[in-house]
């Protein structure tokens, strides 16, 4: 099903009844793509805090009330709990369901976190004439743990994550041409070529998502990623904390122009 040209409150309920499952990307061009971090209200500012000082990874398009499931800024009439097709419960820094509506784990003392998505970068990249790999090869981006450390804020710590996507050194100059006007949805790459040089060991085993083929000739062309925080979890262990599933995005109703800089 091509879902490329759909508006996002129509996948929203397709996400929210079971009918779609699967990874986001390439879906609703043109509108903003979220990361999801829920965390009860006493961390929550720390980790407003831990986004505000690593922007790259953690940029934040909206943060919802206490309790209340509903993202007003950036999709007022959706419901967090159900919008996204896959979600994480991290419990204690541990992985422990993997679940497709969170109603059941839903509490008042809850704040969610949308974090911008690379995902939206994708459709200007394709409108300019660059492959996205993963997106030609129907699957989830790649994404890594690296060696480098976000800025502790408060309990909050731990590595950078990042997505990966192959590009001939050409393209990967204009990709970063593109990419630096978005800067909510991660910016210009932090990286390009060799993934040792950010404790990248083997790019064949992706941390997060699933391998993408890097063709002779290509370079491998790195962005900060929004699940950056389910790497901090496992490092901070917090009580209790759900997130998305890496690919797995809440489709906003902002348009990707609204947060490009001109």
């Amino acid at each position: 099903m091509d879902l490329s040209k759909a508006s996002p409150a129509p996948v929203r309920a397709m996400i929210r009844t079971g009918e779609i499952t699967g990874q986001t990307s390439g879906m609703c061009d043109g509108y903003a793509q979220a990361n999801l971090a829920i965390l009860p209200k006493d961390l929550a500012f720390d980790f407003l805090l831990f986004t505000q000082r690593n922007k790259k990874p953690c940029p934040v398009l909206d943060v919802t009330e206490a309790g209340s499931p509903v993202p007003r800024l950036t999709a007022p009439g959706a419901d967090i709990r159900t919008d996204i097709p896959r979600y994480r419960i991290y419990r204690k820094g541990e992985l422990t369901d993997e679940v497709t509506d969170i109603s059941s784990f839903w509490r008042d003392d809850l704040v969610a976190f949308l974090l911008g998505c690379s995902f939206s970068f994708e459709a200007p990249m394709i409108e300019a004439g660059l492959e996205v790999r993963h997106i030609t090869d129907h699957h989830n981006v790649p994404m890594y743990k690296t060696n480098i450390e976000c800025v502790p804020a408060g309990v909050f710590h731990g590595p950078m994550v990042v997505s990966m996507r192959p590009m001939k050194p050409a393209d990967a100059i204009r990709a970063v041409q593109i990419t630096t006007r978005m800067p909510f949805v991660h910016g210009a790459p932090i990286h390009i070529g060799d993934p040792e040089a950010i404790g990248i060991h083997d790019i064949d085993k992706p941390d997060f998502g699933e391998p993408s083929e890097i063709r002779p000739g290509e370079v491998p062309v790195f962005w900060a990623c929004g699940v950056t925080p389910q790497a901090v979890a496992m490092a901070v262990k917090p009580e209790f904390m759900i997130t998305h599933a890496p690919g797995h995005m809440f489709i906003t109703d902002i348009p990707n122009a609204s947060l490009a800089i001109m």
